[in-house]
């Protein structure tokens, strides 16, 4: 339940970056699905990878829970990764905004006919 909470959250946060910067919104709201799930799926490999390397066969008495310490820890690395996709996104958008004339500017000189 908190990782739908979740992945909502960051498809809104992605759709308002697109929206401020005139991309396509779902296109972003998607990307930030995938982001945190891939995140997730990432640290609950590595985690598994490890725990079993330490303990071999431990895995086979886990039971499934759905609240523990781990999947806090998973949560919360997942949000830290999707925040800082979307500071990569938005200082790359703002310098290609800064790179691009404006509609204004080009006009300067055109002749009204």
């Amino acid at each position: 339940m908190i990782s739908i909470i979740i992945l909502v959250g960051a498809y809104r946060y992605y759709a308002g970056l697109a929206e401020k910067f005139g991309k396509t919104k779902w296109h972003f709201g998607l990307l930030a699905i995938a982001i945190y799930l891939g995140a997730q799926f990432a640290f609950g490999l590595c985690f598994g990878l490890f725990k079993e390397i330490m303990n071999p066969g431990s895995l086979d008495t886990t039971s499934n829970s759905t609240f523990t310490f781990v999947n806090l820890v998973g949560w919360l690395i997942s949000i830290a990764v999707v925040w800082g996709i979307y500071k990569f996104l938005e200082r790359r958008f703002e310098k290609e905004n800064l790179q691009k004339p404006s509609l204004e500017i080009e006009e300067i000189g055109v002749r009204e006919k």
